[in-house]
């Protein structure tokens, strides 16, 4: 696998199921976790993630000027 094709992020069924018994206090069926692995994508705004943590943790070479 290429090195731009590695997933960096990934959410399992584990995950889910998790976040389903906290938060209904059961297990999905299969055709809920079908509408879960559907939609979530939708949910997620990986853009605004992803600069978050270059704002947060990257520095630019402009960024790295002003530190000193």
């Amino acid at each position: 696998m290429s090195k731009n094709k590695k997933i960096i992020y990934s959410i399992n069924i584990e995950d889910v199921q998790n976040v389903a018994w906290q938060e209904l206090d059961r297990e999905l069926t299969v055709d809920e976790l079908k509408i879960v692995a559907d939609k979530i994508g939708d949910q997620f705004d990986w853009y605004s993630s992803i600069t978050a943590v270059l704002d947060e943790y990257i520095t630019t070479p402009e960024t790295a000027d002003d530190e000193d």
